[in-house]
């Protein structure tokens, strides 16, 4: 087998930019149907908005914009600019979901657990599209391509202190839930995000 990589075509790219963040805005919806939260920017938006009620997908967007800095310099305009997009997608669709879609009831585990998963599969879909969520995912993958630390490893451990500072906003077992559904998204990272698993290109 050849170890090239086979570079997607612009309409694989075009696909896959709101088809993954359509999942990721599902899977925040499932956090906070069930009262969760998650790591990263996100999860600093989840904090604004259980505290003091601010837009989720408006906090996100914001959050991010001070990141882009670093993805134009270390990533390359591309990246920035699929980063930017996505971005800008999920806060679209995070504020535009709960119209679309109804819950009724959501059991918490498993909000955590398959909200994670979707997530991590959007998250996925972005990564091997030359995009990501920014924020801590920008240096996830700085960290990655730079010193070889696997971007889900990195993501988890900044994403479970982030979950755990929202101890005196949440109900502890939401935190500890939230630490769980952090574990799931990242766990598919860990397991699929690594380098020579995936020969696709962008």
């Amino acid at each position: 087998m050849s170890d090239a990589a086979v570079r997607h075509a612009w309409w694989e790219d075009i696909q896959a930019l709101p088809l993954g963040c359509a999942l990721i805005a599902l899977g925040i919806s499932f956090f906070a149907q069930a009262g969760l939260l998650s790591g990263g920017t996100v999860g600093l938006a989840f904090l604004l908005n259980y505290w003091g009620d601010w837009p989720l997908g408006g906090m996100f967007f914001l959050i991010n914009l001070p990141f882009y800095a670093l993805a134009l310099w270390r990533m390359g305009w591309k990246f920035t600019l699929r980063t930017f997009c996505a971005v800008a997608l999920v806060s679209l669709f995070v504020e535009l979901t709960p119209g679309w879609v109804a819950f009724s009831h959501v059991e918490p585990l498993y909000a955590a657990l398959f909200g994670g998963f979707m997530i991590g599969v959007g998250l996925l879909m972005l990564f091997r599209h030359r995009a990501s969520l920014g924020g801590v995912n920008i240096l996830a993958l700085f960290l990655q391509e730079r010193f070889g630390l696997r971007a889900g490893q990195v993501q988890m451990a900044v994403d479970a202190l982030i979950v755990l500072a929202a101890i005196a906003i949440v109900p502890a077992d939401r935190v500890l839930l939230s630490v769980l559904g952090a574990v799931s998204l990242n766990l598919v990272l860990a397991l699929n995000h690594r380098d020579g698993r995936y020969r696709g290109a962008s």
